[in-house]
C-alpha cells in the first residue's frame, strides 16, 4: 500500500506566483488592447468582396454551411453595401443611367461613348493615335457602274486630298477599278442593282459622316471640265449655302430654270420659271431648290435630310422639293454655284439595271418606279405634317396654294424628265441602228 506524501512548502509557493503572472499578463493585454483600439478607431471594416465562384468550392467543415453565409453573418445582414468615407453607398446608388446618352447607351458612363465614326482607314498594328496622318475634311460619293469608269476617273481628279472618295457599285464590279491609283485609297461599297439614295440611307448615317464638313452625293454621268471642288467649297462658305449644286450647262440635261448656270455671277438663289409655276418666289421651283443629281450638303443639313429619306424609297424623287424643310431661311441657304459648273450627260445607265417585263425595256420599269415613289413620298410628307398640326391643335385648309404650286411643278417636271430621258434613249438606240446599218451597207459593196 502506497503512502501519501504531503506537499512540500515550495509547491505551495509556486501556485501563488503563477496566479500572479497570469493576472499581470491579463491586465497588460487589456491595457495594450485599449491603446491599440484607440489608435485605429477611425478604421472601418468594409465588406470583403470575393468572386462568387469561390463560394461554391469553400465550405465550413463542421457545419457544411457555405462560407458565403458565414461572411455575410460576420459583416452584417445588410447586403450590397460599400462604405465610402462616412457615406454608405448601395448597389442602386452605383448604377449608371444617363438619359442624355445616345439611345441604348444610357447605362454607359458618358466618357466611354464613341457616338461618331468616319471613313478613315486604320492600320492593324502600331499606335492608334498615329493611324491617320491627315484627315480629309470633305466627302464625295459616286454611285457607279464600271462602264462609266472614264467619266468617274475624270471627276475624281477634280477633288483634292481634302476629300475622302467613296464609290457605291451597283454592278458588282469592284476590283477592276484598281487600274486607277486613287481607287486603292478610295472606299468601295458594292451591292448590286441599287440606287444612290438606297446607299445613302444605309451607309451615310449622320454619325458616320460627322467628321466631314460637306458631303457631295453625285451621279456618275456628270461632266466636270469646268469644275474645281476646292473653289466650289470656298464659294459655298462665302455665300452661306447649306444645300447646293453646281450650275448646269444650259444646253444639255436641263429640266429646271433654277439649276441653269448664270454666266454673270458666282451664285444664284432665285429664278423665274414658266408662267404659273411660282406663285411664291421664295418656294420651289423658283427658290429653295436644287436637283438631286449633284447635291452638296453641309454636315448639319445632311443630318436633317438623312432622316427625311424614306428607307423603302430608293430613287429619291420628290426630295428636291422637300429639302427646304431642313434649313431656315431656305431661300437664303439653298442655291446654285454658277462659277463652278458641270454638264449633265443624261446617261440612263441605272435604268439598264432594271428588269424587262411584258415586252417593255428595263428602263421603263425603273422610270415607272421613280414616278410611283414620287407620289408616295408626297403623300407621306403631307400626312405627316397634317398629323403634327392636328396634335398641336392647328387646323389647316384642305388645299393651300403652296400645295397647288408644288403639285403643278411636280406634274410638269415629271413629264419634262420623262421626255428628256426617252429622247436620250431613243437617240442612242437610233445611233446604234445607224452604225450597224452603215457597217452592213459597207459589207454589201466590198
Amino acid at each position: 500500500m502506497g503512502k501519501y506524501a504531503p506537499h512540500s512548502p515550495s509547491a505551495f509557493m509556486r501556485k501563488p506566483n503563477e496566479s500572479m503572472r497570469l493576472i499581470i499578463t491579463i491586465v497588460i493585454g487589456i491595457v495594450a488592447g485599449f491603446f491599440i483600439g484607440n489608435s485605429f478607431h477611425t478604421v472601418s471594416i468594409t465588406k470583403v468582396l470575393l468572386p462568387s465562384g469561390i463560394f461554391s468550392f469553400i465550405e465550413d467543415r463542421n457545419t457544411g454551411q457555405a462560407t458565403e453565409a458565414l461572411l455575410n453573418h460576420a459583416f452584417g445582414s445588410e447586403k450590397n453595401q460599400i462604405v465610402n468615407h462616412s457615406k454608405v453607398l448601395t448597389a442602386e446608388d452605383l448604377k449608371i443611367y444617363v438619359p442624355t446618352n445616345p439611345k441604348g447607351a444610357e447605362r454607359l458612363p458618358p466618357g466611354i461613348i464613341a457616338a461618331e465614326s468616319d471613313f478613315y482607314p486604320r492600320r492593324l498594328w502600331g499606335d492608334p493615335s498615329e493611324d491617320v496622318p491627315s484627315r480629309p475634311k470633305y466627302l464625295v460619293t459616286f454611285t457607279v457602274g464600271y462602264e462609266q469608269k472614264a467619266n468617274i476617273n475624270a471627276a475624281v481628279k477634280k477633288f483634292s486630298e481634302n476629300f475622302t472618295i467613296l464609290l457605291f457599285h451597283y454592278d458588282g464590279r469592284v476590283s477592276e477599278w484598281d487600274e486607277f491609283e486613287w481607287s486603292k485609297r478610295a472606299i468601295h461599297v458594292s451591292v448590286r442593282k441599287q440606287a444612290k439614295w438606297w446607299y445613302a440611307k444605309r451607309f451615310l448615317h449622320p454619325d458616320i459622316v460627322a467628321s466631314y464638313e460637306y458631303i457631295f452625293i453625285w451621279d456618275e454621268d456628270l461632266g466636270v471640265e469646268h469644275f474645281n471642288a476646292e473653289e466650289y467649297i470656298k464659294l459655298v462658305k462665302k455665300h452661306g449655302l447649306q444645300i447646293s449644286q453646281p450650275g448646269l450647262e444650259p444646253n444639255r440635261g436641263l429640266t429646271w430654270q433654277m439649276t441653269k448656270r448664270r454666266g454673270d455671277r458666282e451664285v444664284h438663289k432665285i429664278t423665274e420659271e414658266r408662267p404659273g409655276w411660282c406663285s411664291d418666289p421664295h418656294l420651289p421651283p423658283c427658290a429653295a431648290f436644287v436637283e438631286i443629281m449633284a447635291t452638296v450638303f453641309s454636315r448639319d443639313a445632311w443630318r436633317c435630310v438623312w432622316h427625311m429619306i424614306q428607307n423603302d424609297l430608293v430613287h429619291g424623287w420628290g426630295l428636291d422639293f422637300a429639302l427646304r424643310k431642313c434649313v431656315e431661311p431656305a431661300h437664303e441657304k439653298i442655291g446654285v454655284v454658277d462659277a463652278q459648273w458641270i454638264v449633265h450627260q443624261v446617261v440612263p445607265s441605272l435604268g439598264n439595271q432594271g428588269k424587262a417585263e411584258n415586252g417593255r425595256p428595263a428602263w421603263q420599269g425603273v422610270r415607272q418606279r421613280c414616278r410611283r415613289e414620287w407620289g408616295i413620298f408626297q403623300t407621306r410628307m403631307s400626312e405627316a405634317e397634317k398629323a403634327y398640326y392636328k396634335e398641336k391643335g392647328i387646323t389647316l385648309p384642305n388645299k393651300d396654294r403652296v400645295a397647288d404650286q408644288i403639285d403643278l411643278a411636280l406634274g410638269v417636271g415629271t413629264v419634262a424628265i420623262k421626255l428628256q430621258v426617252e429622247i436620250s434613249v431613243f437617240t442612242k438606240q437610233l445611233s446604234l441602228f445607224l452604225e450597224k446599218a452603215k457597217k452592213t451597207f459597207n459589207l454589201l459593196f466590198i
